[in-house]
């Protein structure tokens, strides 16, 4: 309370604020319609958002992961409106990026809740890839969330663990042996995002390791989608191992 007796103003209250302040109906509406969404959306510009949450991690200063998770919970969480608020959760997701080296294996469990609600590739593919695969890179423990996760029911938490393991890729550090496990637990997969992702990842390692690439490709053939083995061709050269016979390695055939 404040000494008028009113309710103190928490980081979440004041961050909704702000991003309530920076509203676009017309951005607004495109989004929605963009992302099939049914949440309702304020039409925030991502960089104008990132830079709200920036603003509100210099204020706190330190923080504890149990205050960062608390603040992204009272966040995500309806404020009495009657639909959540897509640019609240997609600021969420921006905090736990932002304090992705907070965290631990140990709070995974509560980055996976917020998948869990996700539903959008837009809030997926960030968290996935920018705070899951953050916590992995310096937490291998964070491994065990991720094998969980790569057999889920959900979709969306299934892609969540393939994408997690693009930090260390990128960082020239993959874990192969679990790369592998995941590709061949996603290969018959009929899911768009799940084949999209796939190529995604297969993509990233083709730069650092291509007989990866394309041996997996060529163990499993025909079972890889069409999709799936253009997106992972193409930094590869054209006519390369993996390529169909008669097949650009950009423009796979349909079957």
């Amino acid at each position: 309370m404040t000494a008028n007796g009113a309710p103190s103003r928490t980081p979440a209250d004041e961050l909704r604020d702000q991003l309530r302040h920076l509203a676009d109906p017309l951005r607004a509406d495109q989004q929605r319609a963009y992302l099939h969404s049914d949440l309702s959306h304020l039409g925030v510009r991502v960089p104008d958002l990132r830079r709200c949450v920036t603003a509100t991690r210099h204020r706190l200063g330190a923080v504890s992961a149990a205050q960062v998770l608390a603040l992204a919970q009272e966040l995500w969480s309806a404020d009495g409106s009657a639909q959540p608020v897509y640019d609240h959760r997609r600021a969420v997701v921006e905090i736990l990026v932002q304090y992705a080296p907070t965290l631990a294996a140990a709070q995974l469990e509560q980055v996976e809740a917020v998948l869990r609600q996700c539903s959008t590739w837009a809030l997926v593919d960030p968290l996935a890839v920018h705070c899951a695969g953050a916590v992995l890179l310096r937490d291998p423990a964070a491994g065990a969330a991720l094998d969980r996760w790569i057999n889920d029911p959900d979709f969306w938490l299934r892609r969540s663990a393939l994408l997690a393991l693009l930090p260390a890729i990128r960082a020239g550090r993959p874990d192969i042996p679990r790369l592998a496990r995941y590709c061949d637990a996603l290969v018959d997969e009929r899911e768009f995002f799940l084949r999209k992702a796939l190529g995604w990842v297969l993509r990233e390692t083709s730069t650092r390791d291509p007989q990866f690439v394309t041996d997996w490709l060529d163990r499993h053939g025909s079972r890889v989608a069409p999709l799936t083995r253009r997106e992972a061709l193409r930094r590869l050269p054209t006519g390369g191992p993996g390529t169909p016979p008669g097949t650009a390695a950009g423009t796979a055939a349909h079957p």
